[in-house]
């Protein structure tokens, strides 16, 4: 049988590489299949990088979309332990809300962005909270799959 695994829960993906300057400056460069970050807070997020967008409450707008890409991607090296949560987690949220204002985000509503992520997203960050592996078609379920 001819099967496939996958993880769901995006909504949008990269067409173009894009890379930004941030705070964040890891003790060794990290370098995933599509989240690069070097030692002086260059994140290049390559193309076909998938996302979730604006997560909770919100509307997905132009001036939460290049925010929301660069903190999921701090959130995922987090999940998957190549950033320390308890040492980078507010700079990450500190970082969308930053993103968020330099695109013309109202002001108010980038703070209220900083602290729903900080009251409500911690477990998006941790690293027991990775998407779940789902194998299609039927009769795949038992096979085993890296992932």
């Amino acid at each position: 049988m001819k099967c496939i695994a996958y993880r769901g829960g995006y909504k949008y993906q990269l067409k173009e590489s894009y890379t930004v300057e941030i705070a964040i400056k890891p003790a060794q460069d990290i370098k995933t299949p599509f989240i690069w970050l070097d030692t002086a807070g260059k994140l290049t997020l390559e193309n076909g990088y998938a996302w979730d967008g604006p997560s909770g409450p919100t509307i997905d707008t132009l001036t939460f979309m290049r925010g929301s890409l660069v903190h999921d991607a701090l959130y995922q090296l987090m999940r998957e332990n190549y950033l320390d949560h308890d040492t980078h987690r507010e700079a990450a949220d500190r970082t969308l809300q930053q993103i968020c204002l330099e695109d013309g985000m109202w002001p108010a509503r980038a703070w209220w962005v900083y602290w729903a992520v900080r009251w409500f997203a911690d477990p998006a960050a941790d690293p027991a909270s990775t998407k779940p592996l789902t194998r299609a078609p039927k009769g795949c379920e038992e096979r085993t799959v890296e992932g």
